[in-house]
């Protein structure tokens, strides 16, 4: 059996508020921590959510940096102007709100931190990527002094895009760059067929988001996020990959609706993929 940890991602507003009351009815010990609100990212609230997870026994594989900083559309007419560092009207505060996030994971003793940077520009040597890719060495720089990754999840830029920025990082002297792949996301972007994409920069991921999704119907909206299983994803293969480059990192399911039918789909979903980890 392909023995990797299989989670979800939390809030950190609900581990503050909630303790791990959901993840014991979900059933799972192992979270992606989230937050969007870098001024709840304390010294003292990192104290108290390892105080919270060390009683549940719930580990962090990682956390997921967002930003309170100006509108965020997720859409094709407005996100690239919203979505992440790409935009410069709020890029500076931004990179401050991940700054601040990126001290959190150090605080928590987790290794690696990862956000959506946007909409990466397409054209290398432009004067739009090379202030993006600034904008990236500043971030990767401050957590390389924390000796923690600096991970992007896919989604609006596709996969030669996003191995550009790396290669490029690394020739600009930072190698703590990694990948949160979310397969439904490359879909639902149309950015690319995610189990190909393993193909184009599969040795640089370090988590993987386990949603499924369906491709766009239309140039303005994204493809719809299904439950697991129920749309174009291939998640066998995609393990079947990962498996072959020896990947080691967690499985975290993310199901992007709320309440009771969320939490069956996610309980569905940790024995969907028990399923396929017992072939390997």
């Amino acid at each position: 059996m392909y023995n990797l940890k299989i989670g979800v991602i939390e809030s950190l507003a609900s581990i503050l508020a909630n303790k791990t009351k959901r993840l014991e009815k979900i059933g799972v010990k192992e979270i992606q921590l989230s937050c969007w609100d870098c001024n709840i990212c304390t010294p003292e609230n990192a104290k108290l959510v390892k105080e919270i997870l060390k009683e549940g026994d719930v580990t962090i594989s990682g956390v997921w940096g967002g930003w309170n900083v100006g509108p965020t559309e997720w859409n094709f007419t407005k996100g690239p102007s919203t979505i992440g560092i790409v935009p410069t009207t709020w890029r500076k505060e931004r990179i401050a709100c991940l700054k601040k996030e990126a001290d959190f994971t150090a605080m928590l003793d987790v290794d690696n931190m990862t956000t959506h940077v946007g909409f990466m520009p397409e054209v290398p040597g432009s004067e739009e990527y090379l202030s993006f890719l600034d904008a990236l060495c500043e971030v990767a720089d401050y957590c390389k002094k924390l000796n923690i990754k600096f991970c992007f999840e896919t989604g609006e830029e596709t996969p030669i895009a996003v191995l550009r920025a790396i290669d490029d990082l690394k020739a600009r002297g930072y190698d703590n760059i990694g990948i949160n792949l979310d397969p439904a996301n490359l879909l639902m972007y149309g950015k690319g067929n995610p189990q190909d994409a393993i193909d184009v920069f599969g040795k640089y991921i370090t988590g993987v988001h386990v949603k499924d999704g369906q491709y766009p119907t239309n140039g303005n909206e994204l493809g719809i996020e299904t439950k697991v299983g129920h749309g174009r994803v291939d998640f066998e293969c995609i393990i079947k990959k990962l498996h072959a480059l020896n990947y080691r990192g967690p499985l975290t399911i993310e199901r992007e609706i709320e309440g009771a039918e969320q939490e069956k789909d996610i309980i569905d979903t940790v024995q969907y993929l028990n399923n396929i980890l017992k072939k390997f």
